[in-house]
């Protein structure tokens, strides 16, 4: 359970902001000044400091400062009225992970603390390479076939210098542990390690996510926003999926590499940044490149250096340690005995063609385990985990896809309806998240780890959906 710590002067504000992150799952602490709140981070130290800008004594900046001293790598997000925007976006170029203009949008600001805690828990936990079985915890990037001792090799040379890299690879083959091990062992790796994801986010809002807006840049720009990249100086930028980054921004990243500088949206300064560019991508960019979609000169300069992970299908060999690693880890994490696994088990663990690579091994390894009766994983153990991935072509799942669409058409042919679409997600949502926990007996932290989801967004759709559990776990 992820710790938060609210420091904000206002007792009714602290009062209602703890109640709703209780709710969400987090372990909360507070905070009525920036000295108590100081005392209580060298005490111990929380996942997330969420800071406003006006308090009694020292004021936020100066709060955050003493706060960044005892640990650069603890995430703070900067609460602040339109009056103390500048303080908020000083505080953010000193290092803060963000700031959120008073009064703030709850679902917005939850979305922001979950990306807060994701990016302290990146810069935190180590990768390790190659461990053995009996590593339980934490990530780490498996193998001992030849290609991976080249990934290793990579990883050492590449990691302490500042050079852009270009990690390769298909979906699910592990680029962001890449990633995030060359961040851990560079000499920046004290500053922040952003994660920017070019698919994830809008087109539309790209843009002023990485190189930040002036206030009238556009309709809704109140105030000015300072970017990822200058929220990131001194450290580490990693842009995953960077293949199906829109043209334009192509330009500006092009620009960046080239000359260390940007400019914000509707700006007219050039602001030199100091960051290292690390980009991944499972699209063919040299295909893109004829096609008009991707920019050969910005190729040319993301690969400076390019390690290339290869599918799971071509290091068979590798797949009995990662079967090993990911049945202690996740045995480990639900708190009970690693039952091991059949000759049959890995003979189809090695077998398979795994399209989705090392992500889609994990999933099926977790989801056996968490079905499991205590006796080692069979063969028809794995079979059952993986039959609902609609590559294996399973029969049922097919009629089943059929009878969905069967049931859609229908709605659809009834002509307009409000928020049908919405409606729709609502009830397969409301199925799923029940289902998951009558198969878990309402165990929560089972269910979320079925569902792929946190478990305070478990939480939140228990609410929504007004779903009511009977239960004997908790």
């Amino acid at each position: 359970m992820s710790t938060i710590l609210i420091i904000d002067d206002d007792d009714q504000l602290r009062i209602s902001f703890q109640r709703l992150l209780q709710e969400e799952g987090y372990e909360v602490r507070t905070a009525a000044s920036g000295e108590a709140g100081v005392r209580m981070v060298q005490e111990k130290l929380p996942d997330l400091v969420v800071l406003d800008v006006r308090l009694p004594g020292i004021n936020g900046l100066e709060t955050f400062k003493q706060i960044h001293a005892i640990d650069q790598k603890l995430p703070v997000i900067v609460m602040t009225a339109f009056g103390t925007t500048e303080t908020a976006i000083e505080a953010t170029k000193l290092g803060a992970f963000d700031y959120v203009i008073k009064p703030f949008d709850i679902p917005q600001m939850l979305a922001t603390i979950r990306q807060a805690l994701e990016t302290g828990r990146f810069m935190r936990s180590p990768i390790d390479m190659d461990v053995g079985p009996d590593k339980t915890r934490g990530e780490a990037i498996i193998g001992k076939s030849p290609v991976m001792q080249e990934v290793y090799k990579s990883i050492g040379r590449v990691s302490a210098t500042d050079a852009t890299v270009l990690i390769r690879g298909e979906s699910g083959s592990g680029k962001e542990l890449v990633a995030r091990a060359l961040y851990q062992h560079s000499m920046r790796n004290e500053k922040p390690f952003l994660v920017i994801n070019c698919v994830a986010i809008p087109d539309t809002l790209l843009e002023s996510e990485l190189f930040g807006y002036e206030k009238g840049a556009f309709t809704g720009a109140t105030h000015r926003r300072v970017g990822k990249i200058e929220q990131a100086s001194g450290g580490t930028i990693f842009l995953d999926e960077i293949g199906d980054m829109p043209m334009n921004l192509q330009a500006k990243m092009l620009r960046l590499l080239q000359e260390k500088s940007i400019e914000r949206l509707g700006g007219r300064e050039t602001l030199p940044v100091d960051v290292r560019i690390i980009a991944a991508t499972n699209r063919d960019l040299e295909h893109l490149i004829t096609t008009g979609q991707f920019r050969e000169d910005l190729y040319y300069r993301l690969k400076v250096i390019s390690i290339w992970l290869p599918p799971l299908r071509e290091r068979t060999g590798d797949i009995p340690l990662l079967a090993d690693y990911f049945l202690a880890r996740f045995s480990a994490e639900l708190g009970t005995e690693n039952p091991g696994i059949t000759r049959e088990g890995m003979s189809l663990l090695v077998s398979s063609p795994w399209p989705g690579n090392i992500r889609e091994l994990s999933n099926t390894l977790q989801k056996a385990l968490i079905f499991n009766r205590g006796a080692p994983l069979s063969l028809e153990d794995i079979t059952q985990a993986a039959s609902g991935d609609p590559q294996k072509g399973n029969p049922h799942e097919a009629a089943c896809d059929e009878s969905i669409r069967t049931w859609i058409r229908s709605l659809l042919s009834k002509g307009d309806q409000n928020n049908l679409f919405e409606n729709c997600l609502d009830h397969f949502g409301s199925m799923l998240v029940g289902e998951a926990l009558n198969l878990t007996g309402g165990n929560r932290s089972r269910a979320a780890k079925l569902l792929g989801i946190s478990r305070p967004t478990l939480h939140a759709k228990i609410d929504k959906y007004h779903l009511k559990i009977e239960t004997s776990v908790k």
